[in-house]
């Protein structure tokens, strides 16, 4: 059993990786306060398999009482976990006496009212192939859930690591306007504003004034593209009730708004196509989340040199995207067997520790 001071010396060491095996809620008890960066973890799904280990987790009489015994453990990821930190939680769905259960939403609603975890995006995990199904009074269940939690408002998430970057073209006019890849340029915009009834004075010169900017925005590529929205002219987007809508707002105090296009390009959906690994996939794990899942949640929420956590590891899938995309990894799990298989995955890279608790 290692102490406290170990696990302390790892996280402030330059070692890439740490196994730790033992359960879950008595180790992370011995990590100190805010000391990790990122969490991303999947727990044992409830009432579908028994899992190698030692914990129960997953075995409870009742879905209720799992989601209390996950909350415990979610508490002591809340203290570990940075303030600015992300905890991004994959968790799966069960059916009983042909009822499906809800357990997912049920468990991300419990963080948010029970530990006051902030929800900032559902993801579908569209497994693209699934195996065929058993039910034929039912559709396939062909997708999981994923969970993005922060603690506070402002928390660290770097865009640019994640957007879609598109190579684009720009058109040049003989009067020296641009026009962006889609068409956009100053011309129609002028007009709308010039003719525009609906306009003051003052509200005119502000909107051509605030038209240059993006028209220079966009010959520096600072922006892809963008669209001008006018009173009277275009329809309010998110709709025109000024006590819902910030654009709505800005609308009416203006006279217009700018929706911009990032020249980085956009921001991945919520939607992720993903094929999981237990097709082709050799050892004893029977529920393999993908190293592509982790790709976004880690590049996003983990700054480079950052510690990302998986307090149920399995054959450490988490661990081996940390380092595959240049992040530090530690992994907590019951079972010797699954963390045994996880140390000779990551001993195809750098040299890694496998430590019992």
């Amino acid at each position: 059993m290692i102490a406290s001071s170990e696990i302390d010396d790892w996280l402030s060491s330059e070692s890439q990786n740490a196994l730790v095996h033992g359960d879950s809620q008595n180790v992370l008890k011995q990590f100190p306060d805010d000391s990790v960066d990122c969490v991303m973890t999947s727990p044992p799904y409830w009432g579908v398999r028994e899992y190698e280990g030692e914990s129960e987790l997953g075995l409870e009489p009742s879905f209720e009482e799992f989601i209390d015994n996950l909350l415990e453990i979610f508490g002591e990821i809340q203290r570990v976990l940075k303030p600015e930190g992300s905890f991004w939680l994959n968790i799966g769905d069960t059916y009983e006496n042909k009822d499906l259960q809800g357990v997912p939403w049920r468990t991300a609603l419990a963080l948010k009212d029970r530990q006051d975890w902030m929800l900032r995006n559902d993801i579908i995990w569209n497994k693209v192939k699934g195996n065929p199904s058993s039910a034929n009074d039912r559709l396939r269940v062909m997708h999981e859930y994923i969970f993005h939690f922060v603690q506070q408002g402002s928390y660290y998430y770097d865009d640019e690591a994640i957007r879609e970057d598109e190579d684009f073209e720009l058109t040049f006019k003989d009067n020296g306007d641009v026009v962006s890849p889609t068409g956009v340029s100053g011309t129609r915009y002028r007009r709308q504003i010039e003719n525009n009834d609906a306009l003051t004075e003052e509200e005119k010169e502000n909107a051509i004034d605030a038209l240059e900017e993006h028209l220079e925005m966009l010959k520096n590529r600072e922006i892809k593209d963008f669209r001008m929205v006018i009173r009277d002219e275009q329809r309010t987007t998110h709709g025109d009730t000024e006590d819902l809508s910030g654009r709505a707002r800005e609308k009416a105090e203006n006279g217009f708004y700018f929706l911009r296009y990032n020249a980085d390009g956009p921001m991945p959906e919520n939607i992720w196509d993903v094929v999981p690994e237990d097709e082709h996939r050799e050892d004893s794990h029977c529920a393999v989340y993908p190293v592509d899942l982790c790709e976004i949640p880690i590049k996003a929420s983990c700054p480079e040199d950052g510690v990302v956590l998986d307090p149920f590891a399995g054959t450490g899938t988490t661990v081996v995207a940390a380092n595959k995309f240049d992040r530090r990894g530690i992994g907590i799990d019951a079972s010797k067997e699954y963390l045994e298989t996880a140390q000779e995955r990551l001993d195809k890279g750098v040299q890694k520790t496998l430590t019992d608790l």
